[in-house]
């Protein structure tokens, strides 16, 4: 198997007490090690800012690819492409950008009016690349408006490539019809990654685009221990957070609706009654080990070494593994190095 094939991202961004200064030496190891690009995930728990975190792995890193996730409408398409140009002249042009949708849930910690997701991220994304040229631009949309704005200064490169985050039919769909690639949500399984495949390649064929030429990524939560029981204790939470009833009503439909055959809608008032009594750690001992095994990469180095190859099987281009705890982050680096 070529080295193109074993290709990995390593991920971080949910762990509140990791510094910027601790990850952007993580992230200079992961380079070291061969991996192919450093990922942070700008999270609704605000745990920190995406564009710091990549203006940190920028300085510490020389060749990896660095991308992150951005949610449209927190900052404007103008300030997004700005921001975008700035830190692909900081890495050298290294820089993925990863526009989300703007959720109900986003607007509402914001502070911000409800409007459509898809139909902003749509307009971000057309506005985003129009502005990256370097020419002076005009954008007429229902959400965004601008006439004759240009950045001041010619960007690096004109096409920062924009993967589009997505879980939905919706959103895969508007992945494949407006994005260079996409990035498949965390706790969802290989299966449901085939599955989405299918859809994106559908929508990518159908918008006249060129499949060869889309990349899919996907964030995969990864607990990696000599004994599998404790590897599955420690990712738990991550499993049990897509299944709080605050949002889980959103987070399994969605997964259910692509094909993910691991949630089952039977299972769902135990995790409610579950959490209502324990809060999160109730929550996560609800969570049958069927669940963590299925939605992550968890278990002895060999176990998770066959699901992520499970994910690559089902059409995963580029896995990032996002480790469950910070102390099996050096065992993770090294069981997948290329380097």
């Amino acid at each position: 198997m070529g080295a193109d094939s074993m290709r990995a991202g390593f991920a971080l961004g949910y762990d509140p007490s990791m510094t910027f200064t601790e990850m952007a030496g993580w992230m200079r190891r992961a380079e070291e090690r061969g991996f192919a690009l450093g990922f942070f995930s700008e999270t609704l728990n605000l745990v920190r800012d995406s564009v710091t975190a990549l203006s940190a792995f920028a300085l510490a890193t020389r060749t990896m690819s660095l991308g992150a996730t951005q949610v449209v409408r927190l900052r404007s398409p103008v300030l997004m492409a700005q921001t975008a140009a700035c830190l692909d002249e900081l890495s050298g042009g290294r820089i993925v950008l990863v526009p989300g949708a703007c959720t109900r849930n986003h607007a509402r910690v914001h502070g911000m009016e409800h409007l459509d997701p898809a139909l902003t991220l749509r307009e971000w994304v057309q506005a985003i690349r129009l502005l990256l040229t370097g020419h002076a631009v005009s954008f007429h949309g229902q959400f965004v408006r601008f006439d004759n704005v240009r950045l001041a200064w010619k960007p690096p490169r004109a096409h920062v490539p924009l993967w589009i985050a997505a879980s939905s039919l919706k959103g895969l769909r508007l992945a494949g019809e407006i994005g260079d690639g996409v990035l498949l949500d965390s706790v969802c399984s290989a299966e449901y990654a085939a599955n989405a495949i299918r859809i994106l390649r559908e929508a990518v064929e159908e918008a006249g685009r060129d499949w060869s030429q889309f990349t899919v990524a996907q964030i995969i939560p990864t607990s990696i221990e000599d004994d599998r029981e404790k590897a599955i204790d420690a990712i738990r939470w991550e499993v049990a957070s897509k299944m709080n009833p605050a949002r889980a009503k959103y987070n399994t439909r969605v997964r259910m609706q692509v094909g993910e055959p691991y949630i089952r809608e039977e299972d769902l008032p135990a995790f409610k009654e579950a959490f209502e009594r324990g809060g999160r750690d109730g929550l996560a001992r609800a969570i049958p080990a069927s669940y963590v095994e299925g939605l992550t990469a968890c278990g002895t180095p060999d176990d998770v070494r066959r699901r992520v190859q499970q994910y690559r099987d089902a059409g995963v281009e580029l896995p990032l593994l996002r480790p469950a705890a910070r102390h099996q982050i050096t065992r993770l680096q090294d069981v997948f190095a290329l380097s």
